[in-house]
């Protein structure tokens, strides 16, 4: 469980509406595998997906920026039942401004997850700012908040679990589980 969260990041978490993850780096380590026949693949960590999954059920939007394109991210997003993918937007900044408007949230309303310099923009806008444990050091200045896991190893449920747990929604989540939290 994620311990010592700064009040201010819990209330921006409380405001969220959309969640927008980058993918390489974020909901994955970041490398490529790349076939003899120029397919990409990639892993994902299913407790990312995990907490992805019950994110939404709280009425929470998910979306995806990526700077690159792959058929394996349509295929996991299509599992994931994630609606908003942008893939092969470099310039990420427009396809932000493009989901708040199609959503009608104000940039307050959503949080953002990047791990490079690519991501700053997004991160200079958005209302919850979130870089992965390792990501690039000049990133870190720009979040609100740095996940305790790096990228594709459970950074994304940290992000989702720290959301639910500042809108209060996170007890009753793991409780259709039958997991209760201890009484503090």
């Amino acid at each position: 469980m994620l311990a010592n969260i700064p009040e201010n990041v819990l209330a921006r978490a409380k405001k969220i509406r959309l969640v927008i993850f980058d993918v390489d780096g974020v909901l994955t380590d970041g490398r490529l595998f790349i076939g003899d026949d120029g397919q990409n693949y990639k892993a994902f960590y299913a407790r990312d997906g995990f907490g992805i999954k019950i994110l939404q059920k709280t009425g929470v939007e998910i979306g995806i920026i990526t700077g690159n394109t792959s058929n394996v991210v349509t295929h996991r997003m299509h599992s994931l039942g994630i609606q908003h993918v942008f893939q092969g937007r470099v310039e990420k900044l427009p396809a932000f401004e493009e989901l708040c408007e199609a959503l009608n949230l104000q940039p307050e309303q959503v949080a953002f997850v990047g791990d490079d310099v690519i991501d700053v923009p997004i991160m200079l806008k958005a209302g919850l700012a979130v870089t992965v444990a390792d990501a690039h050091p000049l990133v870190v200045d720009y979040a609100h908040w740095q996940t305790p896991s790096v990228g594709g190893f459970g950074a994304a449920r940290e992000v989702c679990e720290l959301i639910m747990r500042a809108q209060g929604t996170l007890a009753e989540q793991f409780g259709f589980y039958g997991v209760q939290f201890p009484k503090s």
